[in-house]
């Protein structure tokens, strides 16, 4: 009987290497759905429609499960609006038994350019109120994050209106691109490792060369 048992928890061990939580982090809510906040839902919705996974609203979260090369990708949207996402993450991560190696937190960053995509494997808040909470509910901040940048084209005090505002025309032009990458950042992260995939995808992200580029397509 010792021995099953042990064999079973050295089988769920194993299980749980290959699973992996991808945290999108947004707020719920049509209002919010097309708002740069809402970068990490986004992604996650676009990677679950791909997939033809469908998302299920759970405890704190709606959830969804993708197999991908013998990986299982746990996407987690937190229902719990962006001050208190740590809630539904330290949630998640104990129910499907996965560690802070195997988290990914995907956050909108208005400290980088539009379009730039930067995966950290830990770091502070930068302000953020969603890391922020994550941060203070789990006691540390090592866990890994895929940030995209949102730029800062906002007055002094409008921050808030900023980034719950929509895209612009441009950047509405460009998203979908963008957001296969972080896809493929996801997939990477998964099979190859933070660290390799941290080298293909944390490159300089030029907005107006790439702007220029898609308009001469469409010329």
């Amino acid at each position: 009987m010792w021995l099953f048992k042990k064999k079973n928890t050295q089988k769920e061990n194993e299980d749980n290497k290959m699973k992996y939580l991808i945290v999108g982090l947004g707020n719920p809510g049509e209002k919010y759905a097309d708002s740069r906040h809402n970068t990490g839902f986004k992604v996650l919705d676009a990677f679950a429609e791909a997939s033809d996974a469908v998302f299920e609203h759970k405890r704190y979260a709606d959830v969804a499960k993708i197999k991908f090369k013998g990986r299982i990708f746990v996407l987690v949207k937190p229902m719990t609006y962006m001050n208190l996402s740590g809630k539904a993450v330290d949630y998640w991560m104990k129910k499907e038994k996965t560690n802070t190696v195997n988290t990914l937190v995907i956050v909108d960053d208005l400290a980088l350019p539009f379009g730039t995509i930067r995966l950290k494997k830990n770091g502070g808040d930068g302000g953020h109120n969603g890391l922020k909470d994550i941060i203070a509910v789990l006691g540390h901040q090592n866990f890994n994050r895929l940030r995209f940048g949102i730029g800062d084209s906002f007055h002094k005090g409008t921050q808030v209106d900023y980034v719950l505002n929509d895209w612009n025309d441009d950047e509405k032009k460009l998203l979908p691109e963008r957001i296969k990458k972080m896809i493929g950042a996801i997939k990477n992260f998964g099979t190859i490792g933070i660290d390799r995939t941290m080298n293909f995808f944390n490159n300089k992200y030029n907005f107006e060369v790439e702007l220029q580029k898609l308009n001469k397509k469409d010329e």
